[in-house]
């Protein structure tokens, strides 16, 4: 079996309402959703979920190599933009480029890619978090009302702004989940807006009415040494790591002891994840997927020893896009399709983005010019 083309789709999800951090919240309750589909001289796909703006450089590296070698072709990749740097765009390519190798894989072995990878239960616990900040009181109350008749009893505020605003919506995140445990477990997230001493301060002021299980990114990504003084600082732990890119980058972090919960961005891909988290495993430290459409790094959770959570955002899929995973007892049930369980109905997707109204400018989170475009061996190749 040997790569031979890729298609690059994008689909939209409706959240029903708007998303933001403390950085901003998003103009529009709707946002793009990018889908990478990996063709093969043997006629099955791989499907990878997420921006790869980089995909027609990358995609170089895999075409006409056998994609069930993917560990091969990840350091492959990594080693094609080693001296133009693999941070950022490049990196969630390489990503989602490595997400569909992997479903090509499972499914040329016809299994779901929970179980190839070695895992033995198809259950992933999980948390609630609605990327809540631009939600009043009541429809915070609501959204979280739907978690909560899943099984959820643990979720994750936004919030960094207000401490009276924070306070009054844990205390009600609090007595949503309440319902499920006595004791829910509440995660904040400040998205990296605080300097070191606001952290402890905010922090400490929230811990005098509510117990915290973590505190998301409180500082910027990169300062282990803000983060290591925050972790002294507060009772809660600390969880940082969904925007590194790269082993490397974790190392100064967890040299200076200043992690307690290793996050892993889901679009970085399958690979990426097992390694960061055999690191975080020989430092006895857990692990927590960041949450991403169609949940793909679920499948790679159940086959590590460390996994703690995985953070669930929505309980519905992008358009378009029909994922073989349930939302039960507060977690995701992953189903036994072969790969990752993610069908993706072109006729759908085109219905709802026709080619001529999509940007033909490149750059992330924008559909490229070329998209939807085979590249086959041997054949002439264009200009980009």
């Amino acid at each position: 079996m040997k790569v031979t083309g890729f298609r690059s789709l994008t689909t939209e999800y409706d959240w029903g309402r708007l998303i933001g951090d403390a950085n901003g919240v998003m103009p529009e309750p709707r946002t793009d959703v990018h889908v990478l589909i990996v063709e093969t001289d043997a006629g099955l796909e791989g499907i990878g979920v997420g921006p790869h703006p980089d995909v027609a450089s990358v995609f170089a590296v895999v075409e006409g190599e056998d994609p069930r070698g993917v560990s091969a072709l990840y350091d492959r990749m990594l080693a094609a933009v080693f001296k133009t740097g693999h941070a950022g765009a490049v990196f969630g390519t390489i990503g989602v480029l490595d997400m569909a190798l992997w479903d090509l894989k499972a499914k040329a072995a016809g299994e779901p890619l929970w179980r190839l990878l070695g895992g033995l239960d198809r259950f992933v616990p999980g948390y609630a978090s609605g990327l809540d900040i631009a939600l009043g009181d009541d429809d915070l109350v609501r959204l979280y009302e739907d978690f909560a008749a899943r099984g959820f009893a643990s979720g994750k505020l936004k919030g960094g702004r207000d401490l009276d605003h924070d306070l009054r919506r844990l205390r009600a995140l609090r007595d949503v989940l309440g319902r499920n445990s006595a004791r829910p477990a509440l995660m904040f997230d400040a998205n990296e807006s605080w300097n070191r001493s606001q952290a402890v301060r905010y922090v400490t002021e929230l811990e005098r009415a509510v117990d915290l299980t973590w505190v998301e990114e409180p500082v910027r990504r990169w300062d282990a040494a803000g983060l290591a003084s925050v972790r002294r600082g507060i009772r809660a732990a600390v969880a940082t790591g969904e925007n590194l890119t790269g082993l490397e980058q974790y190392r100064p972090l967890l040299d200076a002891g200043a992690v307690d919960i290793v996050q892993v961005g889901n679009v970085w891909g399958i690979t990426h994840f097992l390694r960061v988290a055999a690191v975080a495993h020989s430092l006895d430290l857990p692990v927590s997927p960041v949450g991403a459409h169609a949940s793909p790094l679920a499948h790679a959770a159940t086959a590590v020893p460390n996994h703690l959570t995985f953070e669930v955002q929505a309980l519905t899929w992008p358009a378009g896009l029909r994922v073989d995973q349930e939302h039960q007892d507060g977690g995701i049930v992953l189903g036994d399709e072969p790969g990752l369980g993610i069908r993706v109905d072109e006729q759908r997707i085109a219905e709802i983005r026709p080619p001529a109204s999509v940007p033909a400018v490149g750059g992330p989170h924008v559909r490229p010019a070329w998209a939807g475009r085979r590249l086959v061996p041997d054949s002439p190749r264009e200009p980009f």
